[in-house]
């Protein structure tokens, strides 16, 4: 009988432990699968955050340096939609067909196109002030009379509409995890028509001096008005 009760103990016992573990192993699964404890707030400015991920934005941050907004980056609070380093290089690739073709100098470095112009293009993306998520209303791309998400101005002075997408979860509508985006307006007299759309792949990243957005590249060049940039760089060449 006590044997019995021994091997009861010790396979009862077995079972709790398999199953403590069996909880810290989903847990430690679940942490690695959806990327979603990574801390927010980042000790530093905005530019210390570009250059502390230079996969991803080493070219916007020398960038940044060259247009001479170092300051506007590490002092000012404002909101930055981050594009990543393959907008600049696309830009660029698609860029240097038309300066040969005009035989014109082509660009090799980023130190070649007029420091105002990056300045211009890059100020695109800048937002006076901390607008995170939470600060934007709702937007429903099809039903925009009753969504319509909220305009903005960039620091550059373009017109853009920003607006939080509230997507669908088990077939109930407006109900799942909410999604921020950022749309460029390129007429101004027609605030709803043809809007560059831009979604996020991360968003409220929270440096000292501000908030940061990280962008998804779509296929949108640098600035986002690319005949703008390309007029801007043929005429300074």
């Amino acid at each position: 009988m006590k044997n019995y009760m021994l091997k009861y103990i010790k396979g009862s016992l077995f079972i709790v432990v398999c199953f403590v573990l069996g909880l810290a192993s989903c847990s430690k699964d679940d942490y690695y699968r959806d990327g979603g404890k990574a801390q927010a707030k980042f000790n530093g400015d905005i530019l210390q955050f570009l250059e502390s991920k230079p996969r991803e934005f080493d070219s916007v941050a020398q960038i940044i340096k060259i247009a001479g907004l170092e300051d506007v980056f590490k002092k000012e609070n404002i909101t930055f939609f981050a594009p990543n380093d393959r907008v600049i290089k696309e830009t660029i690739k698609t860029l240097n067909p038309y300066l040969y073709a005009l035989y014109k100098d082509t660009v090799k470095n980023f130190t070649d196109i007029n420091p105002e112009i990056w300045r211009k293009f890059m100020l695109r993306y800048v937002f006076k002030g901390e607008i995170k998520l939470a600060d934007v209303p709702q937007i429903d791309l099809a039903v925009l009379p009753i969504y319509p998400g909220q305009n903005y101005l960039s620091y550059e002075g373009a017109v853009y509409n920003m607006g939080v997408i509230y997507n669908e979860a088990n077939g109930v509508k407006y109900m799942g995890y909410r999604q921020l985006i950022l749309n460029y307006v390129p007429d101004v007299s027609k605030p709803k028509d043809n809007w560059v759309i831009n979604y996020l792949s991360s968003s409220d990243i929270q440096p000292n001096n501000g908030v940061v957005h990280a962008l998804i590249y779509n296929g949108a060049p640098f600035g986002i008005d690319y005949v703008g940039f390309l007029n801007d760089v043929i005429r300074s060449k």
